[in-house]
């Protein structure tokens, strides 16, 4: 048949026969509205017309012969030879039904008080931060900041001053008011580009360029942050070290901090924990611990919300999938489609 005619025969066809088709054939076929769909379909044809185009009349032959799809049959249309239509296993649905909206909220909220109870690897942080530097390397929600705060407190009950340091001048002033609801004003400072408040304090919060810049200047007497007694260098996002413009910012204040304080390094995405406790080890007068932990103690669920307010699961499962990234929601491939049929320009495929 000609192009023409093969377009035609294309447009004919409802999505789901045309998805069926571009199984191996398209990738993320699924985002695609109809009309663009038929032109990739097209594009693709060319490659192996014969097979195209048997494969399209072998799908169409199913879909006639199904009981649902009664007199659907084109007037005309001759009967085919039914032969399997060879699909990648990584496109292949699971069996099990798709998670329900009901299911995927279940346990959205507050959670009910409970007592609190020290996570194993808390546990070993903590120890561990008394003696050696530190890095922490777990996912977010999981419990940094216990550990920051509990060594801080520990430092300063030793009458050891304290630093924290974050990358960005909001979070350091989140932490500044954080801290001081906990330790109390008189016990906390803060020194950033913005702000000089208290100054004096044992636990001073601030961006990692202030400390960078201080340890750079540190026998100047401008700011006394009391060098001489800094027993703690809490180091939050540490995962900065791998930016390629401020990365250098990190490396400087891990190189320059004084011997006796101890670095704790705080991540949730460091990609090689591991090299960066290593590097520690080679350059500090103590050597450096990792704490890694990997099971998250919040849950992630991944949904999509379309323009036109409607929610739903974004995979088949509650979780989200390891190595199975198409198992997506039939719902979500349905408002995936509409979504481009609506914003698609009839006629014009997408570039």
């Amino acid at each position: 048949m000609t192009t023409d005619e093969l377009e035609q025969l294309l447009a004919q066809q409802p999505v789901a026969v045309l998805h069926r088709l571009a199984r191996g054939r398209v990738q993320r076929h699924f985002r695609a509205g109809k009309r663009r769909l038929i032109d990739l379909l097209l594009q693709h044809s060319s490659q192996n017309r014969a097979g195209f185009e048997s494969d399209l009349l072998t799908l169409i032959g199913e879909r006639q012969s199904s009981p649902t799809s009664g007199s659907s049959r084109r007037p005309g249309a001759q009967p085919v030879v039914h032969k399997h239509v060879a699909t990648r296993s990584s496109d292949t649905e699971p069996s099990d039904p798709p998670v329900s909206l009901t299911e995927w909220l279940h346990g959205l909220g507050v959670p009910a008080p409970q007592p609190f109870i020290q996570d194993p690897w808390q546990v070993e942080a903590l120890a561990a931060v008394s003696e050696t530097d530190v890095v922490i390397s777990v996912p977010t929600g999981s419990g940094k900041t216990y550990v920051a705060i509990e060594a801080a407190r520990r430092a300063m009950e030793d009458n050891r001053s304290v630093i924290y340091t974050s990358p960005l001048k909001a979070l350091s002033n989140t932490k500044y008011a954080e801290f001081s609801k906990i330790f109390g004003p008189d016990k906390v400072g803060i020194l950033t580009g913005d702000r000089q408040e208290n100054g004096q304090a044992p636990l001073l919060v601030m961006t990692t360029e202030i400390l960078r810049n201080l340890l750079y200047d540190a026998a100047s007497g401008e700011i006394d942050v009391r060098l001489d007694t800094l027993g703690l260098v809490i180091l939050d996002e540490s995962q900065y070290l791998a930016d390629p413009e401020r990365g250098v910012v990190w490396e400087e204040t891990i190189i320059f901090c004084p011997s006796q304080a101890r670095l704790l390094l705080l991540s949730a995405s460091i990609g090689n924990p591991q090299d960066i406790a290593d590097w520690l080890t080679s350059i500090r007068a103590t050597p450096c611990r990792l704490v890694r932990h990997s099971k998250r103690t919040v849950p992630l669920r991944a949904g999509y919300l379309h323009p036109n307010g409607r929610l739903t699961p974004l995979f088949r499962t509650l979780s989200i999938p390891q190595g199975h990234p198409g198992h997506l929601h039939p719902e979500a491939k349905h408002l995936f489609i509409e979504y481009e049929e609506e914003t698609l320009p009839s006629g014009r495929p997408r570039r």
